[in-house]
């Protein structure tokens, strides 16, 4: 079992930034690949970036490109998504999950509870 536990959200103003942080306990931190997802109220949950285990491949959503970036301390057991130029559109409950890296929900095998990230414009 792995345990993931979001921080870090809250109400930003257009243009500013969040970092959000996934902390997890339980078995081997490193050996999995993280997400991030979002889900807007009334739309359904969606995929934002994905780091592999080691840290060495990324992946995001084309509306996050060049705004946010994924990253990861296997040391702390941490998973960071830094949010810069945040949008109205952001807004959204922002969930950590942790298992094989890629886009899709089914991949992942456990997930956070969520942080709420609010942009205010």
């Amino acid at each position: 079992q792995v345990q993931l536990v979001e921080s870090g959200g809250g109400l930003v103003q257009a243009g500013g930034s969040l970092r959000l942080s996934c902390a997890a306990s339980g078995r081997t931190f490193s050996s999995y690949a993280m997400g991030w997802f979002r889900q807007a109220p009334g739309k359904e949950r969606e995929f934002v970036a994905t780091i592999s285990w080691s840290g060495g491949t990324k992946s995001y959503v084309d509306s996050v490109k060049g705004r946010f970036t994924i990253s990861r301390d296997n040391a702390k057991n941490t998973v960071y998504l830094q949010m810069n130029r945040l949008k109205a559109e952001d807004t959204a409950v922002y969930s950590c999950a942790a298992g094989r890296y890629g886009r899709r929900q089914s991949e992942y095998d456990y997930w956070g509870q969520g942080t709420q990230v609010t942009v205010s414009s």
